[in-house]
Formats: structure tokens, C-alpha cells, sequence
């Protein structure tokens, strides 16, 4: 047999025949444990099924699947089945075999058999119980030892209602207490994860092509993990919230004069109606106050908008124009270094610090009192160190030859920045901008110091001023446009009203307004999202065109 026919050989080995099936059973199984524990630990499923605990039955499921796991190894030791395990499991397993033994053996020396000051024995135990599991026997003997002897006792533990409905546990030292209600699940579902990344393995016939398995199931477990945790959080707010953010919505259609004049001749006006729809939507069309059937958050959202829009309009070209300056004319060295390590450093720095130096720096020289342009400088200086990150990757990321072949045609380089670079570059800092708006859009701590009075007004910040008068002096006419005695005056967010009716207890309202205001941040929120996205989807387009 040919090298390369062996090594394909070894890398097909497992991928058909009755150890498939085997290994994907066992995955299967895991998968289902680990799904419905979770579900059971955030109480959406029922805990009884056709009169049986949930957990009794995932726990007999546990049984049935270290039961084919540990048969999967027997027949392939004694040649029923084709396998390639290494001579070892590896150290890097050993160290976390090693590491999950320790803290088990401490806790069991400890907390279940009394040793409060020998309990470092019962640690040192179950680490070198671990090690020697990893590395004595072959891999396939090793993962089986551990994933399906933890599950044969996991499900043993559960069965024999060892952990009852009345279990409790309190480790000596602390004031929590451990409950059947979250305990169960929490092990169960480490448990139906642990079997499914052996079942991986297995299926695969251990291994190389197994550890290649194995990982990719972890990483694909990790993304399920985290878009179930988006989905759970946002259908969590939404359940809350929709209720009464959609409360005392009407509409309808109805005729209404839309103009009249009188014609010559006539005493009597003609009026010309036209069917018009009309709507109401109370919570995000109102305001605060005693008079309103249904309270609303208008004002907030108008500030929100607001703090947003100003400080993305001071970031962006700030952090944009700083990143094409030490990317396309600063010498890279000592000074491009120490604005990197500065930006980075800004970036990570708490947005509490943020709102105090806004409240020691900024208040006193604007108004001297909370203002929303005080809140929207504040959030830009949040946004700008990720504005200049990002925009200086995008512009590094743009290849050198667009700039060659720009500066062979005789083009300068401020056209070549401004006709080529930018423009390829620009998808990458709208990116930039997208994440930096979904921070600052909730954040409460800066403009709780800076921004806000009165957390539930009656009206929002009217900034937008359209007029038009005559003068006496020229151009004779004056337009106006900005009312500019807005930005000097305190406004509201919906993240401060939010803060103020949960936490500071602010306002005569129920929980109902407060999952509603959650909601409607989070759409707002998606709302410039979505913006963003289609901003760099058009750059991209035009980029490509």
C-alpha cells in the first residue's frame, strides 16, 4: 500500500459502518441531553414527562449512551470494529482530566466526607486519579473511562435519587445553597457535552481524524452556545415587553379635509377631503405625565437618537481623519506606537471614568449644568478610540498596489486617499462605527453624570428648529434650523429611564413599563444596526462596481 493510500486510509477510517452509527448515537443522545437541560434550567420546558422527572429520563438517556460508547471500545479492542486511537489521550488532556480531578477530590474530601483540614489530600488524589486516566491507557480507553464512567455516575447519581427533590446542599463557609432545580441541569448538560465530544471521537475512530472531530464539535457547540444565548435573551425581553409596549394601539382609516378656498364669486368654501390613515401607538408616541391613559417614552428615544447621531457625527470624522494621518503620513515608530497603545488603552478604559471627566471637565465650561451636548461629546470620546482602531486596520488592509498604480498615473497622494484609499477602506470603518453605536447607545453611567434631569419629561429635546424671517439688514432674510438652547438643556435616555424605573425605583410605574422600555431600546438599537449594516453594504457594492 502507497503512502498516500494509507494516509487516506487513516483519514476515512470510522466515516462509514456500524462505528458511524455508534458514535453518532452517542452524539445524538449528548446533544438532546445538553439542549434539554439547558432548556430545563430556564424553566421553559415542562420537568415531567408521561409521569416520569425530566431528569430521570435524561439521566436514563446519560446511561444508554455511556452503555454504546463503552461497547464501542470493547469492539474495537477485540477487532469488531476499525479504530486508530493514539497510545495516549495527550497531555493537554491530562492537564484538564488533572485540573477537574483537583477540584473535585478537594470538594468531595471537604464537603462530603469532612476533612476541613486534610481536604488537599483528597484534591492531590483525584488530579494524579485524573492524570493516570489520560495517559496510562490508549486514547479510546481513556476517553471512555472518563466520559462514560462520568456518565454512568452522573446518571447512577440521578437514578438513585442520591440527588432527590429534596437535596440541598450548603458547603460549609458559604450562604448559597445548591437546589436539585439548577444543580440537575448544570450536570446533566456538562455531561451530555462531555459524551457528545467523545461520541465525535469515536465515530471518527479516535485518533487524529478524531481529535479533528472532536475540536470541530466543540467549536460548533460554542456558536450554537452563543446564537442560543442571543435568541434566549432577546425572546426573554421581548415576552416581557410586548405586552405593554404595544398596549392602547389604534388606527384607522377616515376622510379629512386636506384643503379648501373659495372661489370667485361663491359665499361658500369648497373643501376637498381625502381618506387619510391615522395611528397611535401610545408607548413610543407619548411622553410622562398625569394626563396620559398610557405613558410613553418618546422623550427618551428622541434623546437617545440624539446622543447618538452627535456623537457619531464628532467621531467619525475625528477617528477617521487620526487613522488616514498615521497610516498614510506619520513615519511608523516611537509616535504612531504611543497613539496605539494610547487608543487601545482609551478604549478599554470603564465608561464611569468617562462620565467624570464629562462632569469635572465638560459641565463646568458648557452651562454649567447636565446638557445633552455635554452627553453627546462625552459618548464621541467613547466612540473615537474604536472609530481610529478600526479605521486604521481597514486602511492597513487595503493593498499597497492600489496606491502604486494611483501614484504611477501622477495622481497626488491626497487624491489617491481620498479616490482609492478610502473608498476600499470604508466598509471596514463602518463596521467600526456598527459596533462602536452598539455600545454607546446603552450606556447609562456617562449620561447619567452628564445628560440627564428629569427622568420621565414630558416632551423630548425639540434640536431641529425650521423657521424663516425677514431682517432689516442683509441677506433680508434669516433661516434657522438648529434651536440651539436645546443642546444646553438636560435630556433623557432610555437608558437612564430604564436605570431610574428599576433600580433607583423612579416614577409611579409598573415592571410592565419597564420590560416595554428594554424592548424598545433593543430596537432602537437594531435600528441603527441595520442602518450601518446598509451603509456598508452599499460601500461594498460600489466597491465592487
Amino acid at each position: 500500500m502507497s503512502t498516500d493510500t494509507g494516509v487516506a486510509s487513516a483519514l476515512d477510517r470510522g466515516s462509514t459502518g456500524p462505528l458511524r452509527y455508534a458514535g453518532g448515537a452517542v452524539v445524538a443522545i449528548g446533544a438532546i441531553v445538553l439542549v434539554a437541560s439547558l432548556l430545563a434550567f430556564v424553566q421553559v420546558v415542562p420537568t415531567t414527562v408521561a409521569g416520569a422527572s425530566l431528569f430521570d429520563v435524561l439521566a436514563l438517556a446519560l446511561v444508554a449512551a455511556a452503555c454504546c460508547l463503552i461497547a464501542v471500545v470493547v469492539a474495537a479492542k477485540l477487532g469488531v470494529l476499525d479504530t486508530a486511537p493514539d497510545h495516549t489521550a495527550g497531555t493537554s488532556l491530562a492537564a484538564v482530566f488533572g485540573l477537574v480531578g483537583l477540584v473535585v477530590g478537594g470538594l468531595v474530601a471537604a464537603q462530603t466526607l469532612g476533612f476541613s483540614t486534610l481536604w488537599p489530600i483528597g484534591a492531590l488524589a483525584g488530579a494524579a486519579l485524573g492524570i493516570v486516566l489520560a495517559i496510562v491507557p490508549q486514547e479510546d480507553s481513556a476517553l471512555a473511562a472518563t466520559g462514560g464512567g462520568f456518565a454512568l455516575l452522573v446518571g447512577g447519581v440521578i437514578l438513585t435519587d442520591v440527588i432527590g427533590p429534596n437535596w440541598r446542599w450548603q458547603p460549609e463557609g458559604l450562604s448559597a445553597a445548591f437546589t436539585p432545580e439548577t444543580t440537575l441541569p448544570i450536570l446533566l448538560g456538562v455531561t451530555g457535552l462531555l459524551l457528545a465530544w467523545v461520541g465525535a471521537q469515536a465515530a471518527a475512530g479516535f485518533g487524529t481524524q478524531g481529535k479533528a472531530r472532536g475540536a470541530s464539535l466543540l467549536v460548533s457547540a460554542n456558536a450554537a452556545g452563543m446564537i442560543a444565548l442571543l435568541v434566549v435573551l432577546i425572546s426573554f425581553i421581548a415576552v416581557r415587553g410586548w405586552g405593554p409596549m404595544t398596549e392602547g394601539i389604534r388606527f384607522g382609516l377616515f376622510w379629512e379635509p386636506v384643503t379648501w378656498f373659495q372661489p370667485p364669486g361663491l359665499d361658500e368654501y369648497v373643501v376637498i377631503s381625502a381618506p387619510l390613515l391615522w395611528f397611535h401607538w401610545p408607548f413610543v408616541m407619548e411622553g410622562f405625565a398625569i394626563t396620559n391613559a398610557i405613558n410613553g417614552v418618546a422623550p427618551a428615544i428622541v434623546g437617545t437618537v440624539w446622543l447618538v447621531v452627535g456623537a457619531v457625527s464628532v467621531a467619525i470624522p475625528l477617528g477617521v481623519g487620526t487613522a488616514v494621518f498615521l497610516t498614510e503620513y506619520a513615519e511608523q515608530g516611537r509616535l504612531t506606537s504611543i497613539v496605539e497603545i494610547a487608543t487601545n488603552g482609551l478604549w478599554s478604559t470603564p465608561s464611569i471614568v468617562y462620565g467624570l471627566f464629562g462632569l469635572a471637565f465638560l459641565v463646568p465650561r458648557i452651562g454649567n449644568g447636565s446638557s445633552l451636548l455635554s452627553g453627546m461629546l462625552v459618548l464621541s470620546f467613547m466612540l473615537l478610540p474604536l472609530v481610529i482602531i478600526t479605521s486604521r486596520e481597514a486602511l492597513l488592509n487595503v493593498p499597497d498596489q492600489y496606491r502604486d498604480a494611483s501614484a504611477a498615473l501622477g495622481v497626488s497622494r491626497w487624491q489617491t486617499i481620498k479616490s482609492v484609499v478610502l473608498p476600499a477602506a470604508m466598509p471596514g470603518v463602518v463596521t467600526g462605527a456598527i459596533l462602536g453605536v452598539g455600545r454607546i447607545a446603552g450606556e447609562t453611567a456617562p449620561i447619567l453624570l452628564v445628560l440627564t434631569g428629569e427622568p420621565f419629561p414630558e416632551t423630548g429635546p425639540d434640536l431641529l428648529n425650521f423657521g424663516a424671517a425677514f431682517t432689516s439688514s442683509f441677506p433680508f432674510v434669516e433661516l434657522s434650523f438648529l434651536n440651539t438652547d436645546a443642546l444646553l438643556q438636560p435630556a433623557t435616555a432610555l437608558p437612564y429611564q430604564l436605570f431610574a424605573t428599576i433600580t433607583a425605583g423612579v416614577g409611579d410605574v409598573g415592571e410592565g413599563f419597564s420590560w416595554g422600555t428594554a424592548l424598545v431600546l433593543l430596537l432602537v438599537v437594531f435600528a441603527f444596526y441595520a442602518v450601518g449594516i446598509a451603509s456598508r453594504r452599499y460601500f461594498d457594492t460600489k466597491l465592487q462596481s
